[in-house]
């Protein structure tokens, strides 16, 4: 997504897309977490890759090194509703 396209929007379409009730929210980033605080806010969390640079395997052993798998979103999904 584009950030900077999102925030030309008007508030209410911006509301529209993330509702100010809705609290439990994930962000899901296959690189640094860093912009992704104003988005989920106190209520949410960020899946990212943290410091972690220049690794090389196929794609599918990083993503389960770094924890960017099906089983492990849902989980950390179901952890931010269950709070």
């Amino acid at each position: 997504p584009s950030w900077e396209l999102f925030n030309a929007q008007p508030q209410a379409y911006r509301d529209s897309v993330l509702p100010p009730a809705i609290k439990a929210r994930l962000a899901i980033e296959a690189g640094i977490p860093m912009g992704w605080e104003k988005y989920v806010g106190d209520g949410g969390g960020i899946l990212a890759i943290e410091n972690r640079f220049g690794a090389s395997a196929p794609y599918k052993t990083l993503a389960k090194e770094y924890g960017l798998t099906g089983e492990n979103v849902a989980k950390r999904a179901l952890a931010l509703l269950n709070r």
